[in-house]
């Protein structure tokens, strides 16, 4: 068992930089490929470390095995183009010679580098590109795919498949971006590794470990970034940063049931105060430049989330925070949670002359809010918005969590 579980988290270490390796070498339009060789090398070490027991050094050996299973699979292409195509076609078929696999530490992490590039194209769907990603630069499998988008096996291999052939009809090449494009397609990777890390934040399943593992790999992908000096920008850190926030405080927002806690009435004894700290690190990174992403002031406003006492002038701050994010990234949850700010500040009253005219009628988390600042001064109306909540809510978490705040009031 104890064997199992350390191949299980050197396949999640070495998937990524191994298919990415083996990748540079065959291209993308062979990334199944890769994928099928790196999966053949772990089950290959299961088979093996079973009945010999563990090598010495385990990375080396996959390296070793990934290595001849890439030249088998290399070479057995070769004969079919040279010898089986000719004698089909009656034409010469040229091949190149390719390198041997370089497993060294930095074309490692410059295979990474552009794996990454090569995923967050813009030509893939986001879905399909968080997909790639937990596949691909996370290695994770279809099943924990699969329950990490509350879907089934056949949709993923489906969805994946579509990605590859994506990558396939658009030649994507696996290079890094040009030097006048880095900052252009940066901002593609940091929103897929923000929708990633969201996956596992505010994920609905039921599953704690995957839920962090999401998180994980998510700031792992982030602080790959900041190691590279063209894409160690201010909003890579700033990225990094919210991260690290939000993070520090997933120990207080679920009970051991499962049940959601609520930022109010969390214990703010279990926040990680050496996540803060990073955070409050890689904020004061991003401060240099002149760019003002949506990172830096969502980090912001969660570096305030992260101060244990409530004050009006704390509410204040957040809600000018949001009415600048507001202006650079407008969406219905940037509005819904200023709101919630703007109460906390300035109280109920104030924040339910600008909410009751919104009329978000579809939106569960409208009539959540809406619930909120009825809440003590109208019970009655306050449990109308929450059943009007519970009939648009569509998991089962969210569904426990609304009737909670049903059966709480007075």
């Amino acid at each position: 068992m104890q064997n199992d579980n350390y191949l299980k988290e050197l396949f999640q270490r070495e998937f990524a930089k191994m298919v990415a390796v083996i990748s540079s070498l065959f291209g993308l339009e062979h990334i199944e490929l890769a994928e099928d060789i790196v999966s053949e090398t772990f089950l290959t070490a299961a088979e093996s470390w079973g009945m010999k027991g563990m090598p010495p050094n385990p990375t080396a050996w996959l390296y070793t095995v990934a290595k001849q299973k890439t030249l088998y699979h290399f070479r057995r292409d070769k004969i079919f183009q040279q010898k089986v195509l000719p004698a089909l076609s009656s034409q010469k078929v040229e091949t190149t010679e390719l390198d041997e696999l370089n497993f060294s530490e930095q074309h490692i992490k410059d295979s990474q580098l552009q794996m990454i590039f090569a995923i967050c194209t813009p030509v893939i769907a986001s879905e399909a590109q968080i997909g790639l990603a937990l596949r691909i630069l996370c290695g994770f499998g279809i099943d924990e795919i699969a329950e990490a988008f509350l879907s089934s096996k056949e949709t993923i291999n489906k969805r994946l498949f579509r990605a590859r052939e994506k990558l396939r009809s658009e030649k994507v090449q696996l290079e890094f971006p040009p030097e006048d494009k880095v900052s252009e397609r940066l901002d593609n990777v940091l929103h897929i590794i923000y929708l990633l890390f969201n996956e596992g934040y505010y994920s609905m399943t039921q599953n704690e470990i995957l839920r962090k593992d999401l998180c994980v790999e998510a700031m792992k992908l982030g602080t790959f970034l900041t190691e590279y000096e063209r894409t160690n920008q201010p909003k890579t850190n700033a990225l990094l940063a919210l991260m690290c926030f939000h993070a520090s405080r997933f120990n207080a927002r679920q009970t051991s049931d499962g049940d959601i806690i609520l930022y109010e009435d969390q214990d703010r004894n279990k926040w990680d105060t050496e996540l803060i700290r990073q955070g409050i690190h890689f904020l004061d990174l991003s401060a240099s430049g002149n760019e003002l992403s949506s990172y830096h002031l969502e980090a912001r406003i969660a570096c305030w989330h992260c101060i244990k006492e409530d004050s009006p002038e704390k509410w204040e701050e957040i809600l000018s925070l949001y009415d600048k994010l507001r202006t650079i990234n407008f969406s219905p949850a940037v509005v819904l949670n200023r709101l919630y700010a703007l109460y906390k500040a300035r109280g109920s009253d104030i924040a339910l002359n600008e909410a009751e005219p919104l009329q978000m009628d579809n939106n569960h988390f409208y009539f959540i809010l809406l619930g909120e600042l009825f809440r003590e001064k109208d019970p009655g109306k306050a449990r109308l918005q929450y059943q009007k909540a519970l009939s648009l809510s569509k998991t089962q978490i969210e569904r426990q969590e609304i009737q909670h705040k049903i059966d709480s009031l007075t």
